[in-house]
């Protein structure tokens, strides 16, 4: 949701007011927006915001309408001009702890891992970084889940934790995804002990980036450091919530499997929301975004998640 440069096709399909479903002259939206995408090459700025909208029972709500939505920067709200309730292609990353902890976690989280990419559309693209005392990409972006698979297969266990390198490194990867919905899915259960990098660094960086993060981080009985309740789980936590994404600790490595699926199962059931800013002020200012859910008839209140903010531009 940073400050990024779009194809004026997005804005030109909220201005025409086309339906962002599969009724378009029967394309799909995102053939439609492809096709605009080839013939218009003026870009314009557009803020974008991917929001989660859940019931009081943590269920998915993927009925509403645009007109539900009230969006708000630094407490003013802004125009909404592009809305979109389709589930589109997705670049992500998988960053995945292999430090001699993760020793008797392995096989299950690795089963956790490929039953995510088997959750995937054809035109989702994904990347791997494995980590222990340092970070590197097993696998780049590839669309050929098989691949990871194998990486995953035969990666060995052994070292320390450099999570912040591995999340950086990450960040940096998805630079290249050619998708405009960009994600992490992070598979940890230790806190950072061997990085380059520090937490503001990643924190930064992530503030700067238009990615959300989903983490997991592993805090079960077989002495993870982040089942004691140290800066690890908080650090974690934090960046997963401002990027509107998640953060989960399950008690047993049992848990994964069925962790990685909601997770799936949410980045497919996700509205995106994208607005040019009342603020033409080129500071590079921290700016907060807020959204808001109207209260709709015969439903209960509901609960939006989505990213925190962004950092403005820059003369």
């Amino acid at each position: 949701m940073t400050r990024r440069k779009y194809w004026l096709a997005a804005a030109a399909v909220a201005a025409f007011g086309l339906t962002v479903r599969s009724d378009v002259a029967g394309k799909a939206f995102a053939q439609v927006l492809d096709e605009l995408q080839q013939t218009l090459m003026v870009d314009v700025d557009l803020v974008v915001v991917n929001a989660t909208v859940t019931d009081p029972l943590n269920r998915y709500v993927t009925s509403l309408q645009r007109e539900h939505f009230r969006l708000y920067e630094d407490r003013v709200e802004q125009d909404i001009q592009y809305f979109s309730a389709e589930d589109v292609a997705l670049s992500l990353g998988i960053i995945f702890d292999i430090s001699g902890s993760m020793k008797d976690k392995a096989s299950v989280a690795r089963d956790a891992a490929a039953t995510f990419l088997r959750t995937g559309s054809p035109d989702d693209e994904y990347f791997l970084v494995a980590f222990n005392s340092s970070a590197e990409v097993l696998q780049e972006f590839t669309t050929d889940i098989s691949r990871l698979q194998n990486h995953l297969i035969f990666a060995r266990t052994s070292g320390m934790t450099a999570l912040y390198d591995a999340v950086y490194l990450g960040l940096e990867t998805l630079g290249q995804g050619i998708n405009t919905k960009k994600a992490l899915l992070m598979i940890t259960d230790g806190e950072d002990n061997h990085s380059r990098y520090t937490f503001s660094n990643v924190r930064e960086y992530v503030k700067e980036s238009d990615v959300q993060i989903y983490a997991i981080g592993i805090v079960d009985a077989y002495g993870s450091q982040l089942g004691l309740g140290r800066a690890g789980r908080s650090n974690i936590n934090e960046l997963a919530e401002t990027t509107g994404g998640r953060a989960f600790f399950p008690n047993s490595v049992y848990e994964l499997e069925d962790i990685t699926t909601k997770i799936a199962v949410e980045l497919k059931n996700q509205y995106v929301l994208g607005y040019t800013s009342s603020n033409e002020n080129a500071d590079g200012e921290w700016r907060d975004v807020q959204v808001r859910i109207e209260r709709v008839p015969g439903l209960p209140r509901l609960t939006v998640r989505a990213r925190q903010g962004y950092y403005g531009p820059i003369q």
